[in-house]
């Protein structure tokens, strides 16, 4: 499952989903959340997630299925929100099935990767009265070059 949305995801909901009576042996899951700014410890901060409808879909189901062909998974479960979010808000869950949590681990973190670096979506931080758009991290783009390994 792939969804973007804005509304808020309940992470024990998601959880049963990827369960497969008699075969899961392992899920691992990620849950992104929006942090205080740490050079800006007093002000109110926020972001924007936008993104691109149907090429972003099209973007997670590719990270998705290049998991899918590394690794034996049960199931994936993909949500990223998108609109204005506040401290403290979730973000993103990412959760994989697998029969053994080698597999389940690796992928959530491949994935996690990927979609940090591939997945359309801009992001446009707001600190106190000053906005602007934040580019990609160079730790993101080396965070990828271990799965080309």
């Amino acid at each position: 499952m792939i969804r973007v949305q804005q509304d808020d995801f309940d992470v024990q909901a998601l959880y049963k989903q990827l369960l497969k009576k008699n075969d899961t042996g392992a899920v691992a899951m990620f849950v992104g959340l929006v942090r205080q700014f740490a050079d800006q410890p007093n002000e109110t901060c926020s972001f924007e997630l936008e993104h691109y409808p149907g090429m972003t879909e099209h973007n997670l189901q590719e990270i998705v299925d290049d998991a899918q062909r590394r690794w034996p998974l049960l199931d994936v479960c993909v949500v990223h929100r998108v609109g204005r979010l506040s401290v403290d808000d979730q973000i993103v869950f990412v959760g994989v099935s697998a029969s053994h949590r080698a597999e389940a681990f690796q992928a959530c973190d491949f994935i996690m990767d990927y979609l940090k670096s591939r997945a359309a979506f801009w992001k446009k931080e707001t600190q106190g009265e000053c906005s602007q758009w934040v580019d990609a991290k160079q730790g993101d783009a080396l965070s990828l070059e271990r799965w080309s390994q």
